[in-house]
Formats: structure tokens, C-alpha cells, sequence
């Protein structure tokens, strides 16, 4: 039996391409091809840069604004709290006025869809003070306390600039101020007519509260002064000229000089020019 004859290994090679199979492209080809797939094209460092920093400075975005009224408005809640107080208590008087809380304005409560309802803790309520609730009736209800206060006030004087010791007040150096009571110093003058001719018996800051204590009664006698000397002589009242060898305010010992006798002496300033010798 005869063999098949073998094919050339050339022959082989090519054989594919005359068998009908499917042709592969020559290696060179294939190489080729593998050559012209297109990469993404990468940009270079320094646009990387610039973009990475216009990021970085870029304005921060604004958040979303918050709805208008999401918070109940503090000054409400207060108008709320003095408006009950006004209806409950006695009518007030030129020199009183309410006070209320006052509520702490950081205080955050979610806006009641529904009308705040307000009323006293309780009926028997002092006179000059009570607590208000604030109640809100909405799915997520919250209440808050008030405190309502009634302060009597008065007219006060006080320094229109800085007043020197020793100085003799005139009208022009005060003027009046309405304040509560329960902020006037102890002695406070209601009335700045009262301290017109009165001495600073220390230096006063302007702007500051007058009171008693700050001024003494002006000088009976200044010191050069001609003076009417009075001294009881046996039940008998004697008079004779004099002079002041020393300031004196009423009831205040000073030092005179009898111009009769020359004698020096102490008497007491009992009213204007007047002085009354003691032993």
C-alpha cells in the first residue's frame, strides 16, 4: 500500500490559506496594529496643579438658607407673656412699669403652626410679680416659664458733668433721670432743687446718682468774713462784731476774732454770718 505523500514544511506553514481556514494576518501585521490603539492622553503636571488649586480657593458652596420662621421670634414670646400681665394685673401708675423675663435670646424653639397659648400659673399671684406660661399645642409641643415683674420708678438727679469737691451745686450741674427704684442708691434725691446750694462734700463723677451723703450744707461763714459774734452773758443775749478766722457750715465750730477786744475765740456757725461764742 502506498503512503500519502508529505507536504513541505513551507507548504504546511501556508496551508491555512489554501484550505480554506480562516487567515490569521502575518505577525508583522498584527505588531503593527498593536501600535496604532490610541491611549488617553494624560495632561501635564503642572495643569494638574492648577486645577487641584483652583479647587482649593474656590468660594464654598452656601448651604441651604433656613426657612423664614423655622424659630419662634423671642420679642413675640415677650409681647405674649406683658400682654397677659397687662390683662391680670391692676392697672399700673405713671411710676410703674412691667418687666418681663427676660427670656434668654438664644433660646430656640421650633415656630408653633398653631397660636401660642398664654396664662398665669396660678390665679393668686403676687402683687408685684408672677409667672406666665407660654404653651405651644402642635404636634411637637414645647412651654416655656416668663417672668413678669412690676418695678415702681422715680425721677432721680443725677450730675450733668463732673462736679469738683467743695463746689456749690447750681441747677445747670444736674439734671433728672427716670430709673427703677430698685436701681437708685440708698438717699437718692427725687428732686434736683434740693441739692441747689448744696456743697460736694467729695469729688462726683458726671453721670452719677446724687444723694445725701455726697453734699453738705453750703458755708454759713467764709473765712475774712465780718460776722455778728452773740454770747450769753448771765441770760443776757450780747452782741458785738467779728470776723471768721475759718470756713464754717451751719453747726460747725470755727475760730473767730472779737474786733472789740482783738481776743480770738471759738463760737458755733448757726446760721448765716451768725456765730454763737462757746466757752
Amino acid at each position: 500500500m502506498s503512503r500519502p505523500a508529505l507536504l513541505p514544511v513551507a507548504a504546511v506553514a501556508a496551508g491555512p490559506t489554501t484550505a480554506g481556514r480562516l487567515a490569521l494576518p502575518p505577525l508583522a501585521t498584527v505588531a503593527a496594529g498593536l501600535t496604532t490603539v490610541r491611549r488617553p492622553a494624560l495632561l501635564p503636571v503642572a495643569a494638574v496643579a492648577a486645577a487641584l488649586a483652583a479647587l482649593l480657593t474656590a468660594a464654598p458652596v452656601a448651604s441651604a438658607p433656613a426657612l423664614d420662621g423655622e424659630l419662634q421670634n423671642v420679642a413675640d414670646l415677650e409681647a405674649l407673656a406683658r400682654e397677659v400681665a397687662t390683662r391680670e394685673f391692676p392697672a399700673l401708675t405713671a411710676r410703674q412699669r412691667f418687666v418681663i423675663g427676660p427670656i434668654d435670646p438664644n433660646t430656640q424653639l421650633e415656630r408653633c403652626r398653631q397660636p401660642v397659648k398664654a396664662a398665669l400659673t396660678s390665679p393668686h399671684h403676687m402683687q408685684d410679680r408672677a409667672t406666665v406660661e407660654l404653651r405651644c399645642p402642635d404636634g411637637k409641643p414645647w412651654h416655656l416659664y416668663v417672668q413678669v415683674r412690676v418695678v415702681g420708678t422715680s425721677p432721680a438727679a443725677v450730675t450733668a458733668h463732673a462736679i469738683v469737691m467743695g463746689s456749690v451745686l447750681k441747677a445747670s450741674d444736674l439734671r433728672v433721670e427716670e430709673h427703677d427704684i430698685s436701681e437708685l442708691p440708698l438717699g437718692f434725691l427725687d428732686d434736683p432743687a434740693i441739692a441747689v446750694g448744696l456743697t460736694a462734700s467729695r469729688p462726683i463723677p458726671g453721670g452719677t446718682f446724687i444723694t445725701n451723703q455726697q453734699l453738705v450744707a453750703a458755708k454759713a461763714v467764709e473765712r475774712g468774713q465780718s460776722v455778728t459774734l452773740v454770747a450769753d452773758a448771765g441770760g443776757i443775749v450780747v452782741r458785738m462784731g467779728g470776723k471768721a478766722l475759718s470756713d464754717g457750715l451751719v453747726n460747725q465750730r470755727v475760730r473767730v476774732q472779737n474786733l472789740s477786744s482783738g481776743k480770738i475765740v471759738e463760737g458755733i456757725a448757726r446760721s448765716a454770718q451768725v456765730v454763737e461764742i462757746v466757752e
